[in-house]
């Protein structure tokens, strides 16, 4: 992959492909599926008869007795036995079928939990994805404010020999772009750090090779924030993953209970058995192998029943257990409804206040850029100093970044809200 990472630039959709096809804890997910599964052929296979086959052959030298006769005698004999036998449950306490719609259960949480850290993992994706755009916008501004600074050395150094302004402004500017250089420099290691904690979230290993596409992402047009809180907060609890994964839970408790107090009641199962064997010695005549085994046929029929009546409270205090495991289970999903109403709140709060402080930012920086230009035809007429002229261009370019920040900010919380309306996270447009 890595010779893949140095001929492309990575989209939004892509890195969350990635991660989600090369994730370890996603990998790990997926094997507690299988697990989930095969406990499930575990439960199916309760309700199956057993069946089991045996063989011996043995070898006796000394006293013995003959199976014809029944005396002792001396000799060397052989024995050969074989048997099938098959056992099944009748009735168990209904645990085997309990047990089967656990499994179930259990299938799907293994699910749920799988489908809950891809949306987890996209989440991290796309908030690492956006980092990067950040620092690389915020890289693009200072560039291009050094760039307009360099022209204004120029025009300030043709001032200052034309005896306009006096040599303190050119040190003046020559000292902002010396600061602009050193913000240059912490913009570019933002992104290479950005770009490597991207990576790593995507297990990258080629660092220096890998970078994100380079593309203009505008703030995206919604209509989510026409919803309201509640419909947003209704919509969650259908579509994530944390209300499911503790509603399961919650039933899977419930099986337990049934589970537990099947124990308490009584079994009933079936058995039958086959064997017969073949015996020969020198000191006499046996019949040969076929009919020896068609006169030692033996066929055994059999039903056990089983009723618990003391077992140290054993079944009982399992079966207490398992609904104090219920009550737990029960309180988790309360809680987890109670998380999961406060996070949306948040987040919806969150999205109206970061889409306010975007337009605030925009409408501060159209203001600063106003000021800017009116500051700087002051300045090369001689009618501004060169230390307000500074000033007025700092609060320029932190108006501009600041418009840079509440854009990314803005966008990330959107997509937050809507991943919790039941958008995916793929793309930010």
């Amino acid at each position: 992959m890595a010779s893949q990472a140095q001929v492309k630039k990575w989209t939004l959709r892509e890195c969350v492909d990635y991660a989600l096809e090369n994730n370890i804890s996603i990998k790990q997910s997926e094997l507690d599926i299988k697990t989930s599964e095969i406990n499930k052929k575990d439960a199916f296979g309760n309700f199956l008869p057993t069946l089991n086959t045996s063989a011996s052959h043995s070898w006796s030298i000394g006293l013995g007795q003959d199976p014809v006769t029944f005396d002792a005698v001396n000799a060397t004999t052989k024995n050969l036995s074989g048997g099938i036998s098959s056992g099944v449950d009748i009735y168990s306490g209904l645990r085997n079928i309990n047990q089967l719609h656990r499994s179930n259960l259990g299938i799907l949480a293994s699910k749920y939990q799988l489908d809950k850290m891809k949306d987890d993992i996209s989440l991290f994706v796309a908030n690492s994805f956006l980092q990067i755009l950040f620092n690389k916008e915020q890289y693009k501004v200072l560039r291009a404010q050094q760039e307009v600074t360099k022209l204004e050395l120029q025009r300030t150094n043709e001032l200052v020999d034309a005896g306009v302004l006096p040599r303190g402004d050119l040190l003046e500017i020559q000292a902002t772009i010396a600061s602009q250089e050193q913000q240059i420099v912490n913009a570019e290691n933002a992104i290479m750090i950005s770009k490597i904690q991207l990576a790593q979230l995507l297990l990258i290993e080629d660092y220096q090779n890998f970078d994100t596409a380079d593309i203009e992402y505008e703030v995206p047009p919604t209509n989510i924030l026409n919803e309201s809180a509640e419909t947003i907060v209704a919509k969650a609890k259908e579509e994530r993953y944390d209300i499911k994964i503790a509603e399961t839970n919650t039933k899977m408790a419930e099986y337990d209970v049934k589970i537990a107090k099947g124990a308490l009641q009584p079994t009933l199962r079936g058995s039958y058995s086959f064997s017969s064997n073949y015996f020969t010695s020198g000191l006499f005549d046996t019949p040969d192998f076929e009919t020896q085994i068609s006169d030692n046929k033996n066929h055994n029929f059999g039903i056990q029943l089983n009723i618990p009546i003391f077992n140290g409270f054993a079944a009982k205090n399992n079966v207490s257990r398992s609904k104090v495991n219920l009550e737990r289970s029960k309180i988790q999903l309360e809680q987890a409804n109670l998380d999961l109403e406060t996070t949306v709140y948040q987040a919806y709060n969150d999205t109206k206040g970061a889409l306010k402080a975007y337009e605030a930012a925009q409408k501060t920086l159209a203001a600063r850029e106003e000021a800017y230009n009116y500051s700087k035809e002051r300045y090369n007429v001689g009618l501004l100093n060169s230390f307000d002229f500074s000033q007025s261009q700092n609060r320029f370019e932190v108006a501009q970044s600041e418009v840079i920040r509440t854009k990314y900010d803005y966008i990330f919380k959107l997509k937050v809200l809507e991943f919790y309306f039941g958008i995916p996270i793929t793309e930010l447009n």
